[in-house]
């Protein structure tokens, strides 16, 4: 089989939370769907390994927030690459409720839909849950975040807990570069065979030393070997020793 060919089915990217006996839980995914319109269904997959999973099928009820285009990827790198057992993922992130009680994320969300599960069924790695949406608002007009857009513009790898994860050995090739005409050419005139670029083993996030890091304080020009040695990855916060050179 070309795994490669799973690159060309599309998605949205959504953040998905739920909360049982006081505790928030919640991740990053890709597969959240409309099924019905009356009564409006929609249905998601959960990893069985995520910390969500378990309290979602307990709780009965989850929240899933439409991501915006521009989203802050310091969202991404909490909720897609962190692990609920270890950090407060919802710290410092602005939250409301609404029928079900399940925490909807407001930052960076263009919408967000309020629902309660009505079944689950095991399909292997995942779950597959079904709910009704009991509620739901939208927040702004532009655009949401799609998995294409986000892979162009962060060369981000899909976290191990996906649906979409496929083990690079699998892969007969690596997958051709997105074009966005959205995209300005000018912010994306840097490919992986330029010197000085590194990525990042766990989440592929690229450090590009003509860009730097400007939102900690890294200003463009800054060779990766001159970052500070306390220096982590934007998204997913791992150290310098976890980046190898593209």
């Amino acid at each position: 089989m070309n795994y490669s060919a799973f690159h060309k089915l599309s998605y949205g990217l959504y953040l998905i939370a739920t909360e049982l006996n006081g505790e928030k839980a919640g991740y990053i995914g890709n597969t959240a769907f409309q099924i019905t319109a009356e009564p409006s269904k929609i249905a998601i997959s959960c990893n069985k390994n995520n910390y969500s999973a378990q309290k979602i099928i307990d709780s009965k009820k989850f929240s899933i927030s439409v991501l915006k285009k521009e989203v802050d990827t310091s969202l991404i790198g909490k909720f897609g690459f962190m692990s609920g057992a270890d950090i407060d993922k919802f710290q410092g992130v602005e939250t409301i409720t609404a029928k079900t009680g399940a925490p909807i994320v407001v930052d960076s969300s263009v919408a967000w839909f309020d629902c309660e599960v009505i079944d689950y069924a095991d399909v292997g790695s995942h779950y597959l849950i079904t709910a009704e949406v009991v509620d739901g608002d939208k927040l702004s007009d532009e655009e949401p975040l799609t998995y294409a857009y986000y892979h162009a513009k962060y060369k981000m790898r899909s976290p191990k807990n996906a649906p979409t994860y496929i083990d690079k050995d699998k892969l007969e090739e690596e997958p051709e570069p997105v074009v966005y005409e959205e995209v300005e050419e000018e912010e994306h005139k840097h490919t992986v065979s330029e010197d000085g670029i590194y990525s990042c083993n766990i989440c592929g996030y690229q450090y590009d030393p003509e860009e730097g890091d400007p939102a900690l304080g890294i200003p463009p020009g800054t060779p990766f070997e001159d970052l500070p040695d306390d220096w982590k990855c934007p998204i997913c916060n791992a150290s310098k020793d976890d980046f190898t050179k593209v």
